[in-house]
């Protein structure tokens, strides 16, 4: 019976070989790619060797350029005590992180987050003249 069942096993993996093929399919997963908070991340940790120049530029754009137009937006709309609190606070988030000298991953965004208030401020204030 031996004799008899090797051909027959012989034939049966010759006629599965040629049954079976290789299936490569079309569709391949896509790669993940990072989302844009962490590459803001990761921009923002690459930019510690600049950090003295961005204190100086968060500094200047704050002090120098937001700070005098904000405090006249207000100052045209009506002298809002909120609008006053929220442009102060936005000016000393921006200063405290980078006199306290935080790494760059926290002052660049402390910094959008503070011109986005201002910039809500302003808006808001010269919405009020009417």
């Amino acid at each position: 019976m031996i004799g008899h069942s090797i051909p027959i096993l012989y034939l049966k993996n010759i006629y599965m070989q040629t049954i079976q093929h290789s299936y490569h399919p079309a569709y391949s997963p896509a790669t993940k790619s990072p989302s844009v908070l962490t590459r803001f991340t990761t921009w923002c940790n690459g930019q510690e060797k600049y950090r003295f120049g961005w204190l100086a530029i968060i500094i200047t754009i704050h002090g120098c350029i937001l700070a005098p137009i904000t405090v006249l937006s207000i100052a045209l709309g009506g002298n809002n005590f909120v609008l006053w609190g929220v442009a102060i606070g936005a000016m000393a988030m921006a200063l405290v992180t980078n006199l306290a000298a935080m790494p760059t991953k926290v002052t660049i965004p402390v910094f959008f987050f503070s011109v986005l208030l201002d910039l809500v401020v302003i808006v808001s204030a010269l919405a009020s003249i009417g």
